[in-house]
């Protein structure tokens, strides 16, 4: 192999990108008592650009990008809105939603939003937003998120997914049934013209879902954000325009 003159060391390939550098992938070596399973994981998320982005930006984990694409493709977390972000934790969602409706007031002239994330687990605070350990599914869940909104939400949103049992179609059913949770109370809480936001799977929003939401809201779109992966099968069901008198 040819030398550099001088160097001592073989030549590198010139970098034709125009970046001053090539990208490289970090390996990771299976460790003794580590999971092959968990070794992909692991070397999956130091080599993911939406894990790093997510460390450079202050989110509290990739999925931030989702909902943030979501909304810069159909716009619903506007300044002023009042937001529910269902199983919030860790609460990137949140973190995204109260700069988008402006719910610390930093935009002067736009109107200041409200942003209300509930999960089953306690979570560290955000600035901007009021988190409370609650069970949404519990009887009269709705009546407590109304309170603490002072009125219905202008969107109902949730990154939820069932814990995996590693069997697909048993996967499937658990997150269709949470999603249809989510969609019953979001019919709840929604003031009218309202959004719900929700992890679906790969066909999208199941047949009687799908019908149920066109009944309820103007448009129903199933959309696939370029920061989930690939090789993930999930979806997300955004349905605008609340309507709720069907």
């Amino acid at each position: 192999m040819a030398k550099q003159p001088g160097s001592g060391k073989p030549g590198r390939a010139k970098n034709t990108s125009g970046r001053g550098q090539r990208d490289l992938k970090v390996k990771v070596k299976t460790a003794r008592g580590r999971k092959l399973s968990s070794t992909r994981w692991l070397q999956r998320q130091l080599n993911d650009p939406y894990v790093r982005r997510a460390k450079a930006e202050g989110y509290r984990g990739r999925a931030a990008f989702k909902i943030l694409e979501l909304d810069d493709r159909l716009r619903f977390l506007v300044p002023g809105a009042r937001i529910v972000d269902l199983g919030a934790a860790p609460g990137g969602w949140c973190q995204v939603a109260v700069k988008r409706v402006n719910a610390l007031g930093e935009k002067s002239g736009k109107a200041i939003g409200t942003v209300l994330g509930v999960d089953l687990q306690e979570m560290e605070p955000i600035a901007g937003a009021e988190l409370h350990q609650l069970d949404f599914m519990a009887d009269d869940a709705d009546v407590q998120v109304r309170e603490w909104l002072g009125g219905k939400a202008d969107v109902v949103m949730s990154d939820m997914a069932a814990a995996s049992s590693g069997h697909k179609q048993t996967d499937h059913l658990r997150i269709i049934a949470l999603c249809e949770a989510a969609a019953d109370f979001a019919f709840d809480v929604l003031d009218e013209g309202g959004t719900f936001v929700a992890k679906v799977l790969a066909g999208g929003a199941e047949g009687a879902l799908q019908k149920v939401l066109k009944q309820r809201f103007a448009k129903v779109v199933n959309i696939k954000p370029p920061a989930s992966r690939s090789d993930s099968s999930e979806k997300f069901v955004v349905a605008t325009g609340f309507r709720p008198d069907r």
